[in-house]
């Protein structure tokens, strides 16, 4: 499994020269290829990837609004996120190329089996995780969590947890009507990953703390953290970076 992150900057202003695009990961494995989401960036751009299809993790607009009169290849979303791009005058393209994912239930396409995840993330645009295996090797991907619902189930056995790089540190998550959203710290989700024996994580959607930061200050925090709770190798993805698996 060869992971590609076309992009790796969140829906933030700020931009630097290894995080320019909005958040996007391509998975090839055997010729097929995967890519995941979708944003306002790729509109054009995704021509060329070409993928075999496109999963959408949510109906944000860094993640789904490049998707408005056409697509390349079929399509896989929530329904919840196929009604919000509906009401947003977005993905305009026939039904036909429209596939709709439920909790739990994978799906396989040419050689790569994607199964989504409930997480939470955003009150409007309920968003999903991917747990993606391709032969022998396994990820969990979530640009964008809070917490994921099934969290020892997404991650058992996986190769690698690719995560929501929004904060390193500096608390994002609010609260309404009782309910939690916003992004979840690298810190506490690479506790997540020592709890359930994950020793690669790595993480993209970065927000203003890695994009605005200096990654040799922050980099030496991230391998302290990782260190405390059990996880031997994490790294911050940049566009263009490359895992092979």
């Amino acid at each position: 499994m060869k992971i590609t992150f076309l992009g790796t900057r969140g829906y933030i202003e700020a931009r630097n020269d290894r995080h320019r695009r909005h958040t996007a990961t391509l998975v090839e494995y055997r010729g097929a290829k995967l890519m995941i989401d979708c944003g306002l960036d790729w509109e054009e751009e995704v021509f060329e990837i070409d993928p075999d299809l496109i999963a959408i993790t949510h109906a944000h607009p860094d993640h789904a609004f490049g998707l408005k009169d056409t697509a390349p290849c079929p399509v896989h979303a929530t329904q919840t996120s196929w009604d919000k791009l509906g009401a947003e005058g977005l993905a305009r393209f026939p039904d036909a190329m429209k596939h709709v994912v439920k909790d739990r239930e994978p799906k396989t396409v040419r050689d790569i089996t994607f199964e989504p995840f409930e997480v939470i993330h955003s009150l409007r645009a309920p968003a999903v995780g991917y747990r993606i295996s391709a032969g022998r090797a396994a990820i969990f991907y979530v640009p964008d969590v809070v917490n994921i619902k099934e969290r020892e189930a997404a991650l058992k056995g996986v190769d690698a947890y690719i995560g929501d790089g929004a904060t390193l540190d500096s608390p994002m998550v609010r609260r309404k009507d009782c309910q939690l959203f916003g992004h979840t710290t690298i810190r506490a989700q690479l506790g997540w990953c020592g709890q359930n024996g994950v020793d690669l994580a790595v993480f993209t959607h970065c927000g203003s703390q890695i994009v605005e930061g200096d990654e040799r200050t922050l980099k030496p925090k991230l391998k302290e953290y990782a260190q405390e709770r059990g996880v031997s190798d994490p790294r911050i993805a940049h566009d263009g970076d490359e895992l092979v698996l």
